[in-house]
């Protein structure tokens, strides 16, 4: 019984890692500028990969690959922040941002001239 309940989980997690994988990609496709793709580059897709890794954990259960899939989540979770910052901050520097859609501009006072 036990291990149905862990299938069950499994294929749910797997599920929804996919679905919220799928739904970064499209979010990528129709947005229209870089900050609003940066968004649904790093939220939906970062939870997607930990539903997904979470999922292939109980299928395997194996000590060892357990421990890498948590590693591989744990490097996820730290650089994506760092790189969507940067890539915000590049796109406000040279101007592929919509300015006029940002509600408070931080930025302005740091980068006058950008």
């Amino acid at each position: 019984m036990t291990a149905q309940l862990l299938e069950i989980l499994s294929a749910v997690l797997l599920l929804s890692g996919g679905a919220l994988t799928l739904a970064a990609a499209v979010g990528l496709i129709r947005f229209p500028d870089v900050l609003a793709r940066m968004h649904a580059a790093t939220k939906p897709q970062v939870l997607g990969l930990l539903l997904v890794l979470a999922g292939v954990g109980i299928q395997l259960r194996d000590n060892v690959d357990v421990w890498m899939l948590v590693l591989a989540g744990l490097f996820q979770l730290l650089t994506a922040p760092v790189s969507a910052h940067l890539v915000g901050r590049l796109a406000y520097r040279t101007r592929h941002s919509r300015r006029d859609q940002l509600t408070v501009d931080e930025l302005e006072r740091d980068a006058p001239g950008a």
